[in-house]
């Protein structure tokens, strides 16, 4: 057991800077929530669009705000060590690497609109998401500017920036999803292509939101005003994609798993895949509070790294990982105990019902896999190791987590809940294999660097 005392002023830092972190990311959670809610109610063909939409989208998204999440630890340390000038050249060059991110992704997405009716779904599915399909991958750029920004003061320790604007068009997301998905205020009733229509309104004003803030206060105006020609750096822009790159391809590899699932799982029936998607909105609400102690952990270490005090660093590691278990013992209590009630909320199809409860169990037991994968990548970020847990990633998620879930779903006879059982199965594979790495490679630092 825990010395509590000893670890009482790290619970209650990693909370201050995880806290708001979480409110934001449950904030984009429950706009995405929304949308099932609300398109679910519309119709089940729309709920499934979206879901086979969002999981071809997230895949390519994914990869590129893990890219961006580089930006923070390089950050973090520059900014400790007081080298103001850096963290100017790592903003200003970061926001070249976002735009070259946003090109290529857009481009690549865009290869996808014609190939939807040939990917074994359902064609009223197939039809249904290609129009929601195309209104997000059309907010990619400004999201991806946001993303970049919201990094970026987070590796300043600033977490509330982006939890208040988020907040706040989040709210204007769900309304608008109400008015475009159902038709009210005298608009037609788009379905799932006013759900994305609705995401992309708010999303163009996430980064001008930032920006805002940034040149209203004078402590961070600074590192804009100072941008120039002398800036623009290969080795910087470099040093961005070598931390960035192995993050994107590492956070891929999880979302390539879901992703799949989602393809594998249409396979079975549109009522499965529906089903599929009412768990894993569900999962994703608790994922939230992983993935804010996640990048509270990662800021914390990278601080405490870049200060030299080692001591401080372990002591804040130990304390996310308690935090993550208490955390993740009432979301998954929650997820079983409320498995009966909570698939209501997005459908009122009997058949979708049945399917969502038993997954809703599944989901609950990898809360704990999930909670230690995303504490032990936000440990190893700190310290901008990221290539060894990007191998970590492509084994345990495509050499096992594929393989595994599509034979219990079919071979096995086992349906949509075998997915489920693969998902525990990698995300537990990761887990031991990420913190092995972590408490491996600090057991030989000091207290204070030399």
């Amino acid at each position: 057991m825990p010395d509590f005392k000893a670890y009482l002023p790290y619970y209650k830092r990693n909370l201050q800077v995880a806290l708001p972190v979480i409110l934001t990311q449950l904030g984009a959670a429950l706009v995405g929530l929304a949308d099932s809610v609300m398109v679910g109610h519309y119709g089940t063909v729309d709920l499934a669009a979206v879901s086979f939409a969002n999981g071809i989208f997230f895949t390519f998204m994914v990869f590129a705000m893990g890219a961006l999440m580089g930006i923070t630890p390089l950050v973090g340390h520059a900014f400790v060590q007081g080298d103001h000038v850096r963290v100017s050249r790592l903003l200003q060059n970061g926001l070249l690497f976002c735009v070259i991110l946003s090109v290529v992704t857009t481009l690549l997405l865009a290869l996808f609109v014609p190939l939807m009716p040939y990917m074994g779904q359902d064609p009223a599915v197939a039809e249904a998401a290609r129009p929601y399909f195309i209104a997000r991958v059309a907010g990619l750029l400004p999201f991806f500017l946001f993303s970049l920004q919201k990094q970026f003061l987070e590796g300043l320790g600033n977490t509330l920036v982006a939890m208040m604007i988020t907040v706040g068009v989040n709210l204007l997301n769900i309304f608008l999803n109400w008015v475009l998905i159902f038709g009210k205020l005298g608009c037609p009733a788009l379905g799932a292509y006013g759900a994305g229509l609705a995401s992309l309104f708010a999303t163009l004003l996430m980064p001008l939101l930032f920006f805002l803030v940034i040149m209203l206060k004078r402590e961070w105006r600074w590192y804009v005003a100072s941008f120039s020609l002398q800036q623009n750096s290969g080795a910087c822009l470099r040093e961005l994609v070598r931390v960035g790159f192995p993050i994107g391809i590492q956070t891929t590899m999880e979302t390539v798993l879901f992703t799949i699932s989602f393809i594998m799982v249409g396979w079975i029936s549109k009522e499965a895949l529906a089903a599929h998607h009412i768990a894993n909105n569900v999962a994703d609400l608790a994922f939230m509070l992983s993935l804010g102690v996640g990048s509270a952990t990662t800021i914390r270490v990278s601080h405490q790294y870049g200060r030299g005090d080692y001591t401080a660093m372990r002591m804040a590691s130990k304390a996310s990982i308690h935090l993550i278990l208490l955390m993740n013992t009432i979301g998954a209590g929650l997820m079983i105990g409320l498995r009966h009630y909570l698939p209501y909320l997005f459908t009122n199809d009997p058949e979708v019902i049945e399917i969502a409860s038993p997954l809703l169990v599944c989901a609950g037991l990898f809360q704990y896999a999930d909670g230690l994968q995303c504490v032990g990548a936000g440990m190893l970020r700190g310290i901008t190791d990221v290539r060894r847990p990007m191998i970590y990633a492509i084994i345990a998620y495509v050499a096992v987590g594929l393989p595994l879930g599509y034979l219990l779903m079919f071979p096995a006879q086992m349906g949509v809940k075998g997915m489920w059982i693969s998902f525990i199965v990698a995300l537990s594979i990761v887990a031991v294999l990420f913190h092995s790495r972590y408490w491996s490679r600090i057991k030989t630092f000091g207290t204070w660097k030399s």
